[in-house]
């Protein structure tokens, strides 16, 4: 039996008129409504990224055909425009909130645009929305130093479980980015698995700490996105997102060698 290759979703802003710095990653209700229905027509089943993981790493069998509703950073969207669309099929989904973006008493100001405040937060968990990590200021988690890094974590973590009284199981690598060093400090965090962007289907051997996701954006049309959650032509569909990440990855790289070596030399 071939291993399962299960799409990650991943969502951002919901909105009818977002700002310029989240139009392209956004979707509108419409858009949003019309792909759950689409999930709903061909029988496919929502799982949190719990319950994926979970199934994964005790070997218990999936839905026959799954697939994660997933949503970064915290828009207040999420909860005007995507829990109507999600609650009407029933579905769950998981939130990863960046905890100094969201309203209350922790904002840092960084928010790109209208951002969710803890009762929403309250109330989509409330209706099965699993919420996880984003860290607290959503910086590149790779480029920045140890202390840095678990400060981003672990406060991330003690905000999300003081707010909900639940500690998050998962977490979301901003931007996408890892490496060893981050996805080695997300396990000692705590937290069980995370996700990141790849945008190729998961598989269990990518390990729970390396899951990719398929990003859903603004441009998506309703016959690509169907193409993508029957898992045909992953490859071509993204074709140019990878170019554009292999690109940017080289440049990261030489960027993290010089902050080393100005380090060493200080």
């Amino acid at each position: 039996m071939s291993e399962a290759r299960v799409p990650i979703l991943m969502y951002h802003a919901v909105a009818t008129d977002p700002n310029e710095a989240t139009r392209a990653l956004s979707v509108t209700p419409e858009a949003f409504a019309e792909q759950m229905a689409v999930l709903a027509d061909r029988g496919l089943t929502p799982v949190t990224t719990a319950q994926l993981a979970a199934c994964w790493r005790s070997g218990r069998a999936l839905p026959e055909r799954p697939v994660l509703i997933t949503f970064d950073d915290g828009y207040e969207g999420v909860h005007r425009h995507a829990l109507p669309a999600l609650a009407k099929h029933g579905f769950p989904a998981t939130l990863f909130v960046s905890t100094g973006w969201l309203r209350g008493p922790y904002d840092t100001g960084g928010g790109l645009d209208t951002m969710l405040d803890w009762d929403q937060v309250r109330e989509l968990a409330a209706a099965g929305v699993e919420i996880g990590g984003h860290s607290h200021s959503h910086p590149q988690l790779d480029q920045v130093s140890d202390a840095t890094l678990r400060f981003e974590l672990i406060h991330c973590k003690e905000i999300v479980s003081d707010q909900l009284g639940t500690v998050p199981a998962s977490f979301a690598y901003p931007y996408g980015y890892s490496s060893r060093r981050v996805r080695q400090a997300v396990r000692e965090t705590g937290y069980a698995q995370s996700l990141a962007v790849g945008n190729g289907l998961a598989r269990r051997a990518q390990g729970p700490y390396a899951l990719r996701r398929v990003t859903v954006r603004r441009s998506t049309e309703i016959e690509e996105f169907e193409r993508v959650v029957e898992g045909r032509a992953i490859a071509r569909t993204f074709a140019g997102d990878r170019a554009l990440t292999n690109g940017y990855a080289v440049v990261r790289r030489v960027r993290q060698a010089r902050r080393l070596v100005s380090r060493s030399v200080g």
